[in-house]
């Protein structure tokens, strides 16, 4: 297992587009995908889950890999979300 930390660029936070990129990266890979956000955990591979964690703009979430590609899918999911997700 491999985590990191990561704050939420996004001036919307984590809505549904932001959301599905995140999903589509995190899909793209074997291993399982969650985060930490406050009290809660999001599976990043479903848009509903990762929309009902109501992450803002400046947010710290925790990603969490498990699995065969977890560092590759760390990696990738954390340029993804320091990138901006496609905004």
């Amino acid at each position: 297992m491999v985590k990191a930390k990561v704050t939420i660029k996004n001036p919307t936070g984590l809505h549904l587009r932001p959301a599905g990129i995140l999903c589509k990266e995190a899909m793209g890979f074997k291993s399982k995908i969650t985060f930490n956000y406050k009290e809660s955990t999001a599976n990043a591979k479903s848009v509903l889950s990762v929309l009902g964690a109501c992450v803002k703009c400046g947010d710290e979430i925790e990603l969490i890999c498990e699995g065969e590609d977890e560092e590759d899918a760390l990696t990738a999911l954390l340029k993804c979300v320091e990138s901006g997700l496609g905004e």
